[in-house]
């Protein structure tokens, strides 16, 4: 099957799909988040099964997200904060110091760096932000920027192994992540059966994860964002955005991880770029206030003022929005790494450690830091997170809310083709890699899309969400058990650097 064909069919299932939601979205909606619902409460008291630290609602910390934590910390002791002193080598290995383009892969460094941020960076950058500082305070940034830090381990960690354990099919094409290293790796430490049961377990969670917090609702709140700009009320208008969007997400999924990281590497620095120049800008005509910002968000750090929940709940929000917005640990980022042209894994393990750099310590700091230096948290009222952040912004920059859809559009696009590639290679382990499965996959997908943009499915996403911070279960279970191949790994590729054999 040629690439117009599949297209056009992709795009005459979107077309008879989208009639079905423009002409009863609400009711429809509904009878599916009904359903949906009891399966959601299940799941999602298990997954963020609460774990009382204070006296208020403000202190439940998610067990998941304590596992996170814990794990991170034991990563950074264990590698001797490889945070820190491996930065400057990860910042040359992006650069292509080390490089070798002869190397089996299909992207390089930094497209691989772009193509697992973009799965990231995205609206939890934008409106989670806001929402954790309403409730946390100015000093939930300082536990944020610290488990952005502590995150740094954990992606170094699982993208060595996503490296290490990949298999590369004859037609050069690389399936790599969770499910491989946990069946490949555990095997060879002697638990083949339980690295089975993990790898089944996290493939299922990826690719329903995958549908909905990778696809329907970033759809959903990019159409949400922008009808609301243009003032559409269209019962249909929805469908008709979330039929656009699709036919964009096809043309570049169709052509794999090559044509999503070549795309990435150009979205991915453009869209950061206009967000943190636009926060510069803000910080700049506000500077009066900086000092007294920053030091609002160490000192209430500590000793927080009128916040729910005290210190425990600062702190609280800081990590639960850290742990949301980067997902170090759960396992994705290793999927679009994978891919690299290396020969040492540790080398792309260095790379990835800069996702949650980038997306947490950066651009949500910066978005922490326009909120705090305007004030708007104090005046949160009934707003959401996206409004908040927008009107920080318009204080200084009036039409800035049209950057901003521009940029929220942008968000959920890139999240869209990294998580399409996730659940991709979660998809083809579980049924088998032939193009029939692959093809089928990305109808499914590019359908979803429609779904999520005309549909409020809040039950469906709420359950996603579930499923995609389930995905690091099985996930940390195997990154213990293989904490010794990584180091080898690292001391194998400081050697090569050392050696001197790279240079031309």
């Amino acid at each position: 099957m040629t690439r117009k064909p599949l297209l056009l069919t992709i795009l005459g299932c979107l077309s008879s799909v989208s009639p079905l939601f423009a002409q009863d979205s609400g009711g429809l909606d509904k009878k599916i988040n009904d359903v949906v619902q009891p399966a959601t409460d299940f799941v999602s008291s298990i997954v963020f099964y609460p774990i009382q630290l204070g006296d208020t609602e403000a202190t439940n910390m998610p067990l998941v997200i304590i596992f996170l934590l814990l794990s991170a910390i034991l990563f950074t002791v264990y590698f001797k904060f490889i945070n820190v002193r491996g930065l400057r080598t990860s910042i040359e290995t992006v650069q292509g110091k080390y490089s070798d383009p002869t190397n089996a892969g299909e992207v390089s460094h930094f497209q691989a760096l772009t193509a697992a941020v973009s799965g990231t960076v995205g609206l939890g950058n934008i409106a989670g932000v806001a929402i954790a500082i309403s409730l946390g305070g100015p000093g939930a940034t300082f536990w944020m920027i610290l488990a952005g830090f502590l995150g740094m381990s954990s992606k170094f960690v699982e993208c060595t192994l996503g490296v290490k354990f990949r298999e590369i099919g004859p037609d050069g094409k690389v399936y790599g992540g969770p499910m491989y290293y946990l069946t490949k790796g555990l095997k060879e430490r002697g638990q083949e059966k339980l690295g089975k049961v993990l790898a089944v377990f996290f493939a299922i969670m990826c690719v329903g994860g995958s549908f909905g917090g990778g696809n329907m609702f970033q759809a959903n709140q990019a159409a949400s964002q922008f009808l609301n700009m243009v003032g559409s009320t269209s019962s249909s208008a929805g469908t008709v955005f979330g039929v656009v969007m699709a036919a964009m997400v096809a043309l570049v999924i169709i052509g794999g991880i090559k044509r999503i990281g070549s795309i990435t590497e150009k979205i991915v620095p453009f869209m950061c770029g206009i967000y943190i120049l636009a926060g510069l800008v803000v910080i700049a005509v506000n500077i009066s206030n900086l000092p007294e910002t920053l030091t609002m968000i160490f000192t209430q750090a500590f000793s927080p003022v009128a916040v729910s929940g005290g210190l425990v709940g600062v702190l609280v929000q800081g990590f639960r929005r850290a742990a949301f917005s980067n997902e170090a640990g759960v396992g994705s980022a290793a999927i679009a790494h994978s891919a690299v042209k290396t020969d040492y894994a540790a080398s792309e393990g260095l790379v990835a450690l800069l996702e949650p750099f980038i997306d947490t310590v950066i651009i949500c700091t910066m978005t922490a830091v326009v909120v705090v230096i305007t004030g708007d948290y104090d005046n949160a009222g009934n707003m959401g997170g996206v409004e908040m952040t927008s009107e920080s912004f318009a204080t200084v920059i009036p039409w800035f809310p049209y950057v901003l859809t521009f940029t929220v559009i942008l968000f959920a696009f890139s999240t869209m083709i990294s998580w399409s590639y996730y659940g991709l290679q979660a998809w083809l382990f579980l049924f088998g890699k032939n193009r029939f499965n692959d093809i089928l996959y990305k109808v499914i997908f590019c359908l979803f899309v429609v779904v999520g943009a005309a549909a409020s499915l809040s039950a469906v996403t709420d359950f996603s969400d579930a499923m995609i911070f389930a995905m690091s279960v099985p996930n940390l279970i195997g990154l213990f058990f293989l904490l010794p191949v990584v180091r080898s790994e690292v001391t194998r590729y400081m050697a090569f650097i050392k050696g001197g054999t790279w240079k031309k």
